[in-house]
């Protein structure tokens, strides 16, 4: 069994309400790139992927040319010692990780599929029924930020991430971590993510302000220094995302202190073998993961949901139905969430389904 086949879909996903973020920085409709492998037996492994825009090192539209240039190496490759595929892509093509992440999700689906067994089984087994997702809130007005908080809490939400610095005003900042904490009231878990946007005067300033509540702070600065900074001034316990993207990166968090959670995202990783290795990393070095992604719809929620369902017991904070956020969903039967939690699809590989009507027609089709 190899791969004879390579096909790549555009679609334009767009948010169910627009996500206002630190520095400007906007998410509405974006584009997310589907690919499926196609094996000449006819078995199908599919992947996908969904930057930002502004939001990492990640450019959507490269996505096309960075297949391209990788095909030669992809075309007749057998599905199995994935992570040695992976480091020799990483050895023809420099980066991308963005794009290997597509590769790398698909051949997972393929040799799930080909054992016959759902993805977790093959990410180390499967460690818990379902798991426990937090609710993205967007930064506007405080009291609107409480009212989405409450309508997330009556559906069974016990997580919640405030976003922060739309505004640069860190009283408003202090604002709305106090409102969404009043209106979820104590136990909930709720940290605010101003997404690397921050100084570490403007979030030092409103973790000082909170700091008699019980929040959690995620990302406030561009570095891990300057995350530190702000731990260390206000106390208050950090979550990492975008300053976590390989094992040294973890390492070097640990190090200052940081590192009580981290966002381990396939697209920043490279995929399902990277975030492996930095899962086991984690879990040595005692924080809670976020098992997710940048953006995206059902095939990388999907992804997402296996890899959060064969995390350790006792080192998985939550995870994310990303596909819950945006319209069209992708693939109808991938699962949804109930009373705040989410399970992982069943069937063999990823276990879900692209609807081929939303697909329409691929933008690129190589053999």
């Amino acid at each position: 069994m190899k791969v004879s086949r390579i096909t790549l879909w555009s679609i334009g996903l767009t948010s169910h309400e627009t996500y206002y973020m630190a520095e400007g920085k906007t998410c509405d409709t974006v584009k997310t790139h589907v690919l499926c492998l196609t094996t000449d037996t006819g078995l199908k492994g599919w992947g996908e992927v969904c930057p930002i825009p502004h939001y990492l090192p990640a450019f959507a539209d490269g996505a096309p040319s960075a297949i391209t240039e990788m095909a030669p190496e992809v075309l007749g490759v057998t599905p199995l010692g994935i992570d040695a595929q992976m480091r020799k892509l990483d050895g023809f093509l420099q980066g991308h990780n963005h794009v290997k992440s597509l590769v790398d999700m698909a051949l997972w689906d393929l040799f799930a599929k080909a054992t016959g067994l759902p993805l977790y089984q093959l990410l180390g087994g499967r460690t818990r029924r379902d798991m426990p997702l937090y609710h993205s809130i967007t930064c506007v007005a405080p009291d609107e930020m409480a009212r989405i908080a409450r309508e997330a809490y009556a559906t069974g939400i016990r997580q919640f991430q405030v976003k922060l610095g739309a505004d640069a005003d860190w009283q408003a900042d202090a604002e709305r971590l106090t409102r969404v904490r009043e209106a979820v009231g104590q136990g909930p878990l709720v940290y605010g993510d101003w997404n690397c946007g921050a100084t570490k005067l403007h979030a030092t300033r409103t973790g000082r302000a909170v700091s008699h509540l019980d929040v959690m702070l995620e990302q406030p600065c561009k570095t891990l220094e300057d995350c530190a900074a702000v731990r260390q001034a206000t106390g208050l316990s950090m979550k990492i995302d975008e300053g976590a993207s390989d094992l040294a990166s973890l390492m070097r968090a640990a190090q200052l202190g940081v590192l009580d959670a981290v966002a381990l995202k396939l697209s920043k990783f490279g995929g399902l073998s990277a975030m492996r290795r930095a899962r086991d990393l984690t879990v040595h070095l005692g924080a809670e993961v976020c098992a997710e992604c940048t953006w995206g719809s059902d095939i990388v929620t999907a992804a997402s949901l296996h890899f959060a369902a064969s995390t350790p017991q006792g080192a998985l904070l939550n995870t994310c139905d990303l596909s819950s956020y945006v319209e069209p969903r992708i693939a109808p039967d991938c699962p949804t969430r109930r009373n705040g939690r989410i399970a992982p699809p069943e069937g063999a590989g990823l276990g879900v389904t692209p609807d081929p009507d939303v697909l329409g027609a691929p933008i690129l089709e190589l053999d």
